[in-house]
């Protein structure tokens, strides 16, 4: 293995990043700070995050820099405002001992006046998110004629953020003769696409196979039904006491209400999504940092390019619908060499996105045993008799108070006291696990009966389970109504706290679980509101009927929408017009004879000879046809079935 010495670092980045801890480069380090030491050398680099990306660009970024020439020269581009501190955090670090060396974070949510006077000031490098950057260069504050390197970082999040046409906007500003690099932990159509756009004769540095997860990581699945995803979050917490990590949610208004039922529940736990200001969303990354959190509720976008030291657990709360960004997210843990664990909880419905993720990043996930409430009790437990073993006694600072708490205390036996000590800190977990039910694992793969009939669909999707009424809905996924959705939907038309079970979502109709209890005012409620401007149709949905013959696979939707009649399955529009068709006959009936009650007798209009009889077609096939009625027509006649001349 080469040192940086070696690979060209110059003496005082060697000396800052020592340091930092460096002590030998790592395989991206190795492969990409020689190549961007040259000259007209553009780079795709893939490579797992915590892998140390952002000083194997960096590092030869800061050395190629002319300090003595305050003007831009080098430019970054990030997809968030966290990384993009992160990374300017990072190059002023390795920068240490290069005096005079300028990096400046361009970023949203911060006041921009600050950012123009240190423009004017001058700048070496600048690190930017699009759309800031985008503002400043309309403003004419920032002049990018100078940029000798560009780099675009976690360049698939900021294509998939929508922020390619002020990529396009600011590369058409930054001269031609530059070079480019780009760096992703993955590499997706996209990335190929703006590769060949961007970039000339790109090299392509790989680390691994392609959106291969990092080794170091271990990647665990707990699949259960819906309504206990919580319950489950919170076994899995508890079952690791030191537990030191990211949950990632799908949505932002998730997040939020994930993170307030922690910290009503006595976690360490805080939120950081795009809705939070840029002070906020400081403030809590610092308080995480420092590990004044122990739990960070997150969104994808949000956690995009965190890097925090010594994470020991991802935990997924459902998984991303991007499923590349699993990656990324895995990515957060197991960095620098250290192991982590990367935990997937989901439902049934969630498998096949399960196995296009195991695909991509060619493992295995290890299926979880939930913890029961015994084993939990006993991890907590361990964990109070460890921090008390661990405590730090200071004889001088505490020797005047004790003669009183040894008088205070001297009832208690030794036994006693070490009873009360741990159950001060234990009783919660103890009060919470003594009655609750266990977490099933759902298993969608069982079978029952002859028929093949997954349990799953006979038994979780038609009947509730106990205690539970399910109730159709006429949205379905081509609505765009998907479980956030719902929730949303129930927690601004109902009063209270509505406890959901199961959810199926069909293309056009869903169905999902609620108490019994809460059925009929769910119902009422919902049936009062709109979606989207379409009117909501809420009711208990039917059991599969018990003449249905074995072994047919009815449409999940049992008979919404339909209705038997003879054997045959009509719509109800199919009724409505049926209905109609039969009234217009009615009505066509009675005019028809009322019309003939109102005509006038043959006699009464002129005709005095009888009626003949129709034509009988039959008697032609049957030899008793008599020839023709009139005279047989004379076909010598000038005109009968002359040709006509073709027009030349």
């Amino acid at each position: 293995m080469k040192t940086f010495e070696e690979l060209g670092v110059s003496a005082e980045i060697r000396r800052a990043i020592e340091e930092m801890g460096y002590e030998q480069p790592m395989p991206v380090q190795e492969e990409v700070i020689p190549y961007l030491l040259g000259e007209n050398n553009d780079v795709v680099a893939l490579a797992q995050t915590g892998t140390g990306k952002t000083a194997a660009f960096g590092l030869p970024l800061i050395q190629k820099i002319n300090v003595n020439n305050r003007i831009p020269q080098s430019l970054i581009l990030c997809p968030t405002r966290e990384l993009c501190l992160q990374i300017a955090g990072d190059l002023n670090d390795y920068s240490k001992y290069i005096d005079g060396l300028r990096v400046l974070p361009v970023y949203g949510g911060s006041s921009i006046e600050s950012q123009i006077r240190a423009l004017k000031r001058g700048v070496h490098i600048i690190v930017a998110t699009p759309g800031r950057l985008l503002d400043l260069m309309e403003r004419k504050t920032v002049s990018l004629s100078t940029i000798q390197n560009v780099v675009m970082d976690e360049a698939d999040e900021m294509l998939n953020m929508g922020f390619t046409d002020s990529i396009n906007a600011i590369l058409a500003d930054v001269p031609q003769e530059r070079n480019t690099l780009l760096f992703s932990a993955t590499m997706s159509p996209e990335i190929a696409r703006i590769s060949k756009k961007y970039l000339r004769d790109a090299k392509e540095i790989t680390i691994g196979r392609k959106n291969e997860s990092t080794s170091n990581v271990k990647h665990v699945v707990f699949c259960v039904h819906a309504k206990d995803k919580y319950a489950a979050l919170k076994r899995i917490v508890d079952y690791n006491p030191q537990i030191y990590g990211i949950i990632f949610c799908r949505t932002r208004k998730e997040t939020q209400e994930i993170a307030d039922k922690l910290m009503q529940e006595g976690y360490n736990a805080d939120s950081l999504h795009g809705e939070l200001s840029q002070a906020q969303r400081d403030a809590v990354m610092q308080k995480f940092r420092i590990r004044n959190l122990q739990l960070l509720v997150a969104t994808d976008v949000a956690a995009r390019g965190l890097d925090v030291d010594d994470l020991t657990h991802v935990i997924n709360y459902g998984l991303p619908d991007d499923t590349e960004s699993y990656t990324h997210r895995s990515g957060r843990t197991g960095r620098a060499g250290k192991t982590g664990t990367s935990i997937a909880i989901i439902n049934l419905r969630e498998k096949g996105k399960l196995r296009e993720i195991e695909r991509i990043i060619g493992k295995k996930f290890i299926a979880g045993e939930m913890p029961t409430g015994k084993q939990i009790c006993e991890k907590q437990l361990l964990k109070v008799i460890d921090e008390l073993e661990k405590v730090k006694v200071n004889e001088d600072e505490i020797g005047d108070f004790m003669p009183d708490i040894y008088r205070k205390l001297d009832w208690l036996s030794k036994e006693d006291l070490i009873k009360r000590m741990v159950s001060h800190e234990f009783n919660r977990f103890l009060e919470y696990y003594r009655d609750r039910e266990e977490i099933e694992i759902a298993n969608g793969s069982e079978r029952s009966g002859k028929d093949g009939v997954r349990r799953e669909r006979r038994d979780g999707g038609r009947q509730a389970q106990p205690g539970y009424t399910r109730l159709f809905i006429n949205l379905g996924k081509m609505d765009n109504f998907f479980p956030n959705e719902l929730i949303g939907l129930l927690n601004k038309n109902t009063r209270g706290r509505v406890e959901l079970g199961r959810i199926d979502l069909m293309p056009k109709f869903s169905f999902f679980e609620v108490e019994e209890k809460e059925a009929q005012n769910v119902m009422k409620s919902l049936n009062r509101a709109n979606w989207n401007g379409r009117k909501i149709a809420v009711e208990v949905a039917g059991e599969e009927s018990k003449e249905t013959s074995r072994g047919s696979r009815r449409e999940e939707g049992g008979n919404y929408g339909r209705k038997e009649f003879g054997g045959k399955k009509r719509s109800y529009k199919d009724e409505k017009t049926g209905e109609a068709n039969s009234k217009r006959n009615k009505k066509s009936e009675t005019a028809s004879a009322d019309k003939k009650k109102s005509k006038s007798s043959r006699e009464e209009r002129g005709y005095t000879q009888a009626r003949g009889k129709k034509d009988d077609w039959r008697q032609f096939f049957q030899g008793n046809n008599n020839g023709p009625k009139d005279a047989e027509p004379d076909f010598s006649e000038e005109g009968w079935a002359r040709r006509t001349p073709k027009k030349k």
